[in-house]
């Protein structure tokens, strides 16, 4: 499954990150196939907060690819309407119930 998630880099506690589509089987700072952008969560001066190809992650997600939910919220922030990556949620299978033991009458 292709996934879009967030790639960690910069310094000790100066943390920047690249927005990349990858393999879900791939580490996390493993290959990737595409950066589509930056995030950088406290900038200085002139450095921007966000940089995000939408053009590029549309195409992505058409293709198929699930983004994280921080990366979900990122691509919103940039301008990326909701409903066109909303992916649908897969409710957990409860369990079944135990049936009722008998007791035994002697």
């Amino acid at each position: 499954m292709v996934i879009i998630r967030l790639n960690r880099g910069g310094s000790k506690k100066r943390p920047k990150y690249r927005i990349t589509v990858a393999d879900s089987r791939r580490w996390l700072g493993g290959k990737f196939l595409e950066i589509i952008g930056h995030y950088n969560p406290s900038p200085r001066g002139q450095e921007k907060k966000l940089v995000v190809d939408v053009e590029k992650a549309k195409e992505w997600i058409a293709k198929g690819a699930q983004p994280t939910e921080r990366v979900r919220s990122l691509l919103h922030e940039a301008g990326m309407t909701r409903p066109a990556y909303k992916a649908p949620r897969i409710q957990p299978k409860k369990k079944a119930a135990p049936a009722p033991t008998e007791a035994k009458a002697e």
